[in-house]
């Protein structure tokens, strides 16, 4: 059963500026390992954790360091959770969360389906 549906869509560019503006946002938003990342895996992962938001229904004090984009051996990107996000996920009774990632032509975009 589908509990939540969430997409996004971050123009990289875009993105890149925001972080060259604000100074530590970037540590606000993105893990250790995401952060070492190219400008473009970062925009789409950060694209990642604003579709999961909106697929777990937006609730206010979720920490975006509670969830980093990872990848199998394969390169299947999936969600690490812990804390905050891992609770929510916890409370909708969640199973298995889908996730596609894509990024050209200057976007990030994606898709997050969770399953109860």
């Amino acid at each position: 059963m589908i509990v939540g549906i969430g997409t996004d869509l971050v123009v990289i560019d875009r993105f890149e500026e925001m972080l060259k503006r604000r100074p530590g946002l970037a540590e606000r938003l993105l893990t250790e390992g995401e952060r070492a990342l190219s400008i473009e895996s970062q925009a789409a992962r950060f694209s990642a954790k604003e579709a999961l938001a909106k697929a777990l229904g937006s609730p206010g004090g979720m920490s975006w360091l509670d969830c980093e984009v990872v990848k199998s051996d394969d390169g299947v990107p999936s969600f690490a959770t812990t804390g905050t996000v891992a609770a929510r996920i916890a409370a909708l009774r969640i199973g298995r969360i889908h996730l596609s990632i894509s990024h050209d032509g200057g976007y990030a975009t994606t898709m997050v389906v969770c399953e109860k």
